[in-house]
């Protein structure tokens, strides 16, 4: 496994005062880079903030089953894009270890958890849901764009054993997505609520495996509501 050293990330800084943090994690074959360049393209301009720093980390380079072993920039193993396969925990926890140094990062630079928020489209949200609701659980959110867990996915337990509150999850899912279903999306949804935890689900009709600009814009509300300027 890369060391954090080798573990490659965009900065997006904050405009003011650097008072809360984003760490956004891309879907599978992307990268840091080439998120940030579909979040511009989408929105137009930047997702940047006047307090809010966005880091945008690229995974590393790892033999990837879907792709019949290739080398890709995948956040973890899996033997299909399904929902009913068993997770790839060895590759799954091994990348929570590896990113949990981004977190730190953000935390020894005086940022607290509680002004961290973890994402990511597709791969990338799924991820974010593991570093966050099992090792992570006092961020300020997480946000999953086309993203989803599989079923018994080891979250949901390390959700129900909780002994403290969760972060709030927000969701976009496409109707018409044809990698992942939109059902996918909403099991998910469904049984992270069943378990405490508050989520908000947006869904977009004529949406594929993709993003678009309401689905950004109502993100970036989100991410304002629950990282505000209040420290200025």
């Amino acid at each position: 496994m890369a060391a954090l050293s080798q573990l490659q990330r965009l900065v997006v800084p904050q405009t003011g005062r650097h008072t809360a943090s984003i760490i956004f994690l891309h879907g599978s074959g992307d990268t840091g880079q080439g998120i940030r360049a579909w979040v511009k393209d989408v929105l137009s301009k930047d997702l940047i903030f006047p307090h809010i720093r966005v880091i945008y980390p690229t995974a590393p380079l790892r033999p990837y089953t879907p792709m019949n072993g290739a080398l890709s920039t995948v956040w973890f193993d899996r033997t299909k894009i399904v929902n009913n396969c068993p997770e790839h925990l060895t590759s799954i926890d091994l990348m929570c270890q590896l990113l949990d140094g981004l977190v730190g990062e953000e935390v020894k630079a005086g940022i607290p958890k509680e002004r961290i928020i973890i994402g990511g489209f597709s791969m990338g949200g799924c991820m974010a849901m593991h570093l966050a609701y099992r090792f992570h659980q006092q961020v300020a959110g997480v946000f999953a764009l086309s993203s989803f867990l599989n079923n018994n996915s080891v979250v949901y337990q390390a959700v129900q054993n909780a002994k403290t509150s969760m972060p709030e999850l927000f969701q976009c899912h496409g109707k018409t997505d044809p990698l992942v279903l939109y059902e996918w999306g909403t099991e998910t949804c469904s049984n992270l609520q069943s378990l405490g935890v508050k989520t908000t689900f947006n869904s977009f009709p004529n949406l594929y495996h993709e993003l678009c600009k309401p689905e950004l814009e109502q993100l970036k509300s989100w991410i304002l509501q629950k990282l505000p300027n209040d420290k200025q």
